[in-house]
């Protein structure tokens, strides 16, 4: 391997922050984002007899389940069309790199998922940030704009676990005539009512150009689909490249999709999730999380790497199940614990979770 990358290697180890793989069987589960607890779920009666999609969309990959699938999106999301990529990163990546055109000008905020960065990046047009859920900021730089404009944001972010003022947001691209995108990764499922997420719950599905929902995380899938008119849908299926030069889902996953989008339990388990949300924000004293208190992420900050590693070694050998976040998944100096809450965990594994961290002095 070349020295560089050696080189990167080792400054990763010295700054004790190297990513690994690891497992946590039989854990208690307070680092997934499988929030209501889907992917345990089986789909019931299912008549496929093909379980590969042999080819790309555009080829073979195409089936009814597919076509079943995005009518039934649309129509559950309050939305003209919905096309299904592989996966958030994917929808993201295909959207970014191909729907902004040299000359146009992408705000995004500071804090937006890294799919959506390398987007940007592998597009013509031009970009910049604004200061994290900042009004202000992002209305500067609108201001003195002479492109066409687009803004994305996510809708409840998926580090802080705070969520993005989407009305003020949807009344200054509506000011400015900017297109508005909407990554609901994480909160799809989770808010609005049978899980359609923030912007539904809002009544702004009119106000937003594009809407990201994934089924890897409260849907407890996979795959990814973009909410968007008809005329949009057709121009992805065209030029966006993660979508035409990639292997389909197989039908059964799009099958799966549909069955958990629409499964009967979902406001049950969205219920029983924001009672552990609010019992464990009740409980917790010697420490403060940054996040919304409706937020299934409750981000503990601590600021420094090696002591947020030890605490996350302490925890995971009481069979706790956290994972530290290091830069440059978040900024330097932002270093904490992400603890990811769910409809399925019971208040004995809060209380210690809570007991443990009560111990500590931060």
């Amino acid at each position: 391997m070349d020295q560089k990358l050696q080189d990167k290697l080792d400054k990763r180890i010295k700054e004790g922050t190297l990513r690994s793989l690891s497992s946590f069987e039989d854990f208690s589960d307070f680092y997934s984002n499988d929030y209501l607890g889907f992917s345990k779920i089986k789909v019931e009666n299912s008549a496929i007899k093909k379980y590969g999609s042999t080819g790309s969309r555009l080829i073979s990959g195409s089936s009814i389940e597919s076509f079943e699938a995005e009518l039934f999106l649309a129509n559950h999301f309050n939305s003209e069309s919905a096309l299904i990529f592989n996966s958030g990163y994917d929808a993201n990546l295909g959207f970014f790199s191909s729907v902004p055109q040299k000359g146009d000008t992408v705000f995004y905020d500071e804090l937006i998922h890294a799919s959506i960065r390398d987007g940007i990046r592998l597009s013509f047009a031009k970009n910049r940030s604004f200061k994290h859920n900042d009004l202000n900021d992002l209305e500067c730089k609108l201001k003195i704009s002479e492109s066409v404009n687009y803004v994305v944001v996510e809708s409840l972010y998926s580090m802080d676990g705070d969520i993005s003022p989407l009305i003020d947001l949807a009344n200054l691209c509506v000011k400015y005539n900017a297109f508005f995108i909407v990554d609901e990764a994480h909160s799809s499922g989770v808010f609005g009512e049978n899980g359609t997420g923030l912007v539904s719950e809002l009544g702004l599905e009119s106000f937003v150009f594009a809407r990201v929902v994934t089924f890897g995380k409260a849907y407890g899938s996979h795959g990814a689909c973009i909410l968007c008119k008809e005329n949009l849908k057709k121009y992805l299926i065209n030029f966006s490249r993660s979508f035409i030069y990639t292997t389909a889902l197989p039908p059964e996953t799009f099958a799966r999709i549909k069955y958990i989008v629409n499964h009967s339990e979902i406001d049950q388990r969205r219920i029983k999730l924001k009672e552990v949300i609010a019992y464990f924000r009740n409980s917790i004293r010697n420490v403060k999380s940054i996040s919304d208190n409706n937020s299934p992420i409750q981000l503990i900050r601590i600021g420094d790497v090696g002591k947020t590693k030890l605490i996350s070694i302490m925890l995971q050998k009481n069979k706790i199940a956290v994972k530290p976040i290091f830069s440059p998944t978040v900024p330097l100096g932002n270093e904490g614990l992400r603890i990811c809450l769910h409809s399925f965990n019971t208040k004995t594994e809060i209380d210690l979770l809570v007991y443990e961290l009560n111990k500590l002095e931060f």
